[in-house]
């Protein structure tokens, strides 16, 4: 039985190196903090559970969902609508996902045909190439470099990879590396897609985890974006619903009408229970989503402060439930750190090169532990090394 080729590969064997240290170190014993998972630990808003209650005792809700409540679309519309001032028509410009990965890893199966050209940020969220992989496509990266803000520079993508690049992945607020984009950004992005033709697909997951006053934007709140792209959007971070995988996808209506008909051949779509779920989160009090920002923030500031008083400096991100930070002074290497740091500390952070080439020099901290637990991270890390002050 062998193994089909576009297979070969796909399974990072930096995380898996890093969950096999996990275990040892847990099996000598010591509690390991985990930063390492992007999984939000905070529970949902009480409302959005009163209606998971109610809609879990209606029998009719056990039936296949298919396509979806209108109700949701509705909610999903008029969200966008009060949070970006974008108008989207719930009948053709959404479609309701489980969860936007869902969406990440089958759209490239509807556009990208073998040996088309894929522009994918290095380094990325890792489905962005695995959905490309899997349909065959060729991966162009698109380097994330500090010096340009971890923003993509289209200038220095080839003319000839241009002509034939077939889709475009932007992630912003970013994951790994927590950078944020604005306006100019987006108005190069749409300008750089009509030239050559290229479908974007924006993920934005991470809109509602904001710090500091910033509030990230859409990128279909730029003239021009619904023709060229689409928006993906998730509940999982806003509303701490990551298990129950309920999330959109939105924009240009012929590239998500294209997304429902091969989803279609898929899956029967979301639990009726989870919509009811997405239905009272998006249009009930969002004061929960301000304090679910407010918390990640105290978090930040906790860690990124007290690892800076210990000789680690690393920058605080305006956005994202992660921070980005550079290798200690003396260190190389993300994985040796990284795996010196659990083996010392019982700290588990993700070493950098696992999100590409150019993730090298960085390790992701993921902010998916309470106060007290991220300032045990610190004593624990100041008690076992000297990185100077």
């Amino acid at each position: 039985m062998r193994l089909a080729d576009r297979m070969k590969g796909q399974e990072s064997g930096i995380f898996n190196e890093m969950e096999i240290r996990r275990r040892q170190v847990e099996a000598r014993g010591v509690t390991v903090i985990n930063l390492g998972v992007g999984t939000p630990d905070r529970p949902p808003a009480r409302h959005v559970i009163e209606a998971m209650h109610r809609a879990v005792d209606r029998v009719e809700n056990y039936r296949y969902p298919l396509v979806g409540m209108p109700r949701l679309y509705r909610a999903a519309a008029g969200w966008y609508r009060r949070r970006f001032g974008v108008d989207l028509n719930p009948e053709s410009e959404i479609l309701v996902l489980m969860g936007s990965q869902d969406g990440l890893a089958h759209i490239s199966l509807a556009y990208v045909d073998p040996g088309d050209i894929a522009l994918v940020p290095d380094p990325g969220y890792p489905i962005y190439s695995f959905s490309i992989s899997m349909a065959g496509g060729v991966i162009y990266p698109m380097p994330l470099l500090e010096e340009n803000d971890f923003l993509p520079v289209f200038s220095s993508i080839p003319e000839e990879v241009a002509r034939k690049a077939k889709m475009m992945w932007i992630n912003y607020p970013n994951n790994p590396v927590a950078a944020v984009a604005g306006r100019e950004f987006f108005e190069q992005v749409v300008e750089f897609a009509k030239k050559y033709d290229i479908l974007v697909c924006h993920d934005v997951a991470y809109s509602e985890l904001c710090y500091d006053g910033f509030k990230p934007m859409s990128f279909l709140e730029v003239e021009g974006a619904r023709e060229v792209g689409i928006e993906f959007f998730s509940l999982s971070k806003t509303y701490n619903l990551a298990g129950c995988r309920i999330g959109f996808a939105v924009g240009n209506r012929e590239v998500v009408g294209n997304l429902q008909r091969l989803k279609s051949n898929v899956d029967y779509g979301v639990f009726y229970v989870v919509q009811e779920a997405g239905i009272a989160a998006l249009e009930g009090d969002q004061i929960c989503v301000e304090e679910n920002a407010r918390a990640y923030q105290r978090r930040r500031d906790l860690l990124v402060d007290g690892l800076a008083s210990i000789g680690w400096r690393m920058p605080k991100p305006k956005a994202s439930m992660f921070v980005w930070a550079p290798l200690p002074p003396g260190y190389s290497s993300s994985t040796l750190f990284s795996l010196d740091l659990l083996e010392k500390t019982g700290v588990l952070v993700i070493p950098g090169i696992a999100f590409g080439s150019r993730g090298e020099g960085y390790v992701r901290i993921a902010l998916v532990q309470e106060e007290e637990v991220l300032r045990e991270a610190v004593d624990r890390i100041g008690k076992a090394y000297n990185f100077g002050s």
